[in-house]
């Protein structure tokens, strides 16, 4: 099963408990087609960077949740009742590409030693750096300006 994260942005003004009936919700969801809830993180309150308008006005702060889930593909069409969900501003299923879990993950390395292979100087290579670019610009002008001062 994929890794997914479930980012939720609830109104600002949503209760605990109703926030925490709503992730029982979703989770409770997950549980039954077999998934499991990895990871919960609440992010508390969060500015906008725009408003986000619903029937009863317009919102420009949010809580925002993170809901870490393994689950089924399908999932993104399962949750698509959290439309009708009069709590949220808004929500995101991302699905984790290339993570690597269960026998694939132990028997890859991880890249450990993947930095150890390039040397100081080859990372921060300084030889190719010029700084007085924009300095012979400067005696044009000065040229410039003299002959005008002349006539």
């Amino acid at each position: 099963m994929p890794l997914y994260d479930c980012m939720l942005l609830l109104k600002p003004h949503v209760k605990k408990e109703a926030l925490m009936e709503l992730v029982a919700r979703i989770g409770k969801h997950v549980y039954r087609r077999n998934g499991v809830l990895a990871d919960m993180k609440s992010f508390g309150m969060v500015q906008l960077g725009y408003g986000i308008k619903k029937l009863d006005g317009r919102y420009y702060q949010g809580q925002l949740m993170q809901m870490t889930m393994m689950a089924t593909p399908n999932i993104n069409k399962e949750l698509h009742y959290l439309n009708k969900e009069d709590r949220l501003l808004r929500w995101l299923l991302v699905k984790h590409r290339d993570t690597k879990y269960g026998l694939e993950f132990l028997s890859e390395d991880d890249g450990k030693g993947e930095l150890s292979k390039f040397t100081r100087s080859s990372i921060y290579d300084d030889d190719d750096f010029d700084e007085d670019d924009d300095d012979d610009d400067d005696d044009e002008y000065d040229v410039d300006q003299e002959e005008k001062k002349e006539n």
